[in-house]
C-alpha cells in the first residue's frame, strides 16, 4: 500500500504545483525538514537548505502578488509559469516518488511534467480567460485566492494524507467519465 500512496502523493503534489509552481515544492521543504512524514533522498534533499525553503517563500509570495493583477497575470502564466509549473511539477513528483517507491527518475519527471503541465494548460488557457471574458477581470482575484488555497490544501493533504488525494482522483475521473462520456443526450440538454 505505501507504494500507491507515494504514487497518489506525486500526483497530488505536481497537479497542485499546475495551480502554483512554488507552494507544493514549500510544502515538500517544510514538511522534509520539520518532520518525519517525508525523507527526501538525494538530490531532492536540497529542498531543506534554509536558502532554498527562503528562495521558495520569496517567489511563492512573488506569484501570489503578480496573480492578482489583470493582465500581468495573464502574461505571467503564459510565457513564465507555462516552463516554471511543469517543472516544479516534476521536481515533486520527482522527490516524493523517490521516498516510497522505486519509480524510474524519468518516468516520475515526465509525469510531473504531464500533471503539472496539463493543470496548468486548462488554468492559463481556459479557466482564466474565461473568467476575465465574463467578469471584465474582476473575477481573477477570487479565483486566484481559490487556486493558492486549492493548492495548498491539496499539496498539505499529498502530503499528510495521500489516501484523501487517492479519493479525490478516482472521485474526479468518475465525473469526469460520466461527464464527457456517459451521459445520456436528454441529460447533456
Amino acid at each position: 500500500m505505501g507504494s500507491a500512496l507515494g504514487i497518489f502523493s506525486a500526483f497530488g503534489l505536481s497537479a497542485s504545483a499546475g495551480l502554483n509552481a512554488y507552494i507544493p515544492l514549500l510544502v515538500i521543504a517544510l514538511t522534509a525538514r520539520f518532520t518525519d512524514l517525508i525523507k527526501l533522498n538525494s538530490p531532492w534533499d536540497a529542498l531543506t537548505s534554509w536558502w532554498i525553503i527562503g528562495l521558495l517563500v520569496v517567489l511563492s509570495l512573488v506569484e501570489f502578488l503578480v496573480d492578482k493583477f489583470p493582465v500581468v497575470n495573464h502574461i505571467n502564466d503564459i510565457f513564465v509559469q507555462s516552463v516554471v509549473r511543469p517543472a516544479a511539477g516534476a521536481i515533486a513528483f520527482a522527490a516524493s516518488t523517490n521516498v516510497i517507491s522505486d519509480v524510474h527518475p524519468i518516468l516520475a519527471i515526465g509525469l510531473g511534467i504531464l500533471v503539472a503541465g496539463s493543470v496548468n494548460l486548462v488554468k492559463s488557457a481556459a479557466v482564466r480567460p474565461a473568467v476575465s471574458a465574463v467578469t471584465g477581470t474582476s473575477g481573477n482575484v477570487p479565483v486566484s485566492v481559490a487556486e493558492d488555497a486549492t493548492s495548498t490544501t491539496l499539496s498539505v493533504l499529498s502530503v499528510a494524507a495521500p489516501a484523501v488525494v487517492g479519493i479525490l482522483l478516482v472521485l474526479l475521473g468518475t465525473w469526469i467519465l460520466y461527464y464527457f462520456f456517459l451521459r445520456t443526450p436528454d441529460e447533456k440538454d
